[in-house]
């Protein structure tokens, strides 16, 4: 989906831009890890690398099962 900026004057698009231009336009390195996860074939990846980190995350703290 692209949304357009239009010049009322003239009719004519401006700029175009994309959900993640709009959201992250600002951070590069923050856009470029929606995009790759935006990919419709990527939905295993993230759930398996949002697995892991929400894992090591939620183990920071818990020193009793540490070896």
């Amino acid at each position: 989906m692209a949304f357009e900026l239009v010049d009322r004057a003239s009719g004519a698009a401006k700029f175009t831009a994309t959900r993640c231009d709009l959201v992250f336009g600002s951070n590069a390195q923050l856009r470029s890890v929606a995009e790759v996860y935006a990919g419709s074939d990527d939905e295993a990846r993230f759930a398996e690398d949002f697995v892991k980190l929400w894992d090591k995350v939620m183990m920071l703290d818990r020193y009793d099962v540490r070896s």
